[in-house]
């Protein structure tokens, strides 16, 4: 497998818990958008210092792709999307939530909760930088508190990426970023082993070991 065909499997799985019941679908988005923007302001509001009640799940889905459903119909309104994407929190509990000072209400996931559809670089050798920006326009600079990660696909063993954007939200790199990034990559000992990765802010961020790689390259 060469580094560039470890991303070739980045389907979607469903790594998010099955919600709840629906228990406020009849409200609408109008509510929810109400509170959202008295929540949001300027900028992303401190949902991880937010603790209201837990108000039950509404039926709104991120899709693998980043695309978000309500009622099992795409949200078109992006400006929508964007508001409702500052007010996302995922918990210790694996599930991810709409927050405001006032309530909590269950969504489901269905891979990540953003995309990483575009990726910067800049400076070069042991200064560079690579930045993501997802698709609901937040950009977030890969270093050691905006981690890149690599899972293994079990199916096909390919490998799928993600990049912190902030608390335990994640974006998915999608397959066309992959190869940019995977172009990027080099070999550095970790531990004692030759690993194949990328570095960022002086952060190496290993993908998979070089011997794996060996002859397939």
């Amino acid at each position: 497998m060469t580094p560039v065909e470890m991303g070739r499997t980045m389907t979607a799985n469903a790594s998010q818990p099955e919600a709840a019941p629906v228990g406020r679908s009849t409200e609408g988005l109008a509510a929810l958008e109400q509170a959202a923007r008295a929540a949001a302001g300027r900028g992303i509001p401190p949902v991880e210092r937010w603790n209201p009640a837990f108000c039950g799940d509404l039926d709104i889905r991120i899709a693998a792709d980043g695309t978000w459903y309500y009622l099992g119909s795409p949200i078109g309104r992006k400006p929508l999307v964007r508001l409702f994407s500052t007010v996302l929190r995922k918990d210790a509990d694996g599930r991810t939530y709409l927050v405001t000072p006032v309530e909590k209400i269950g969504i489901r996931v269905d891979d990540a909760p953003f995309v990483a559809v575009e990726m910067a670089v800049g400076r070069a050798g042991d200064e560079q930088v690579i930045g993501f920006r997802t698709n609901v326009d937040d950009y977030v600079e890969v270093d050691a508190n905006h981690p890149l990660r690599f899972e293994r696909e079990p199916s096909s063993g390919g490998l799928k990426p993600y990049v912190l954007v902030r608390g335990r939200l994640e974006a998915l790199v999608t397959r066309a970023v992959f190869y940019d990034l995977v172009e990027l990559g080099e070999e550095r000992e970790v531990g004692g082993a030759r690993m194949f990765g990328v570095r960022s802010h002086g952060t190496f961020f290993p993908m998979a070991s070089a011997e794996s790689l060996e002859g397939l390259r």
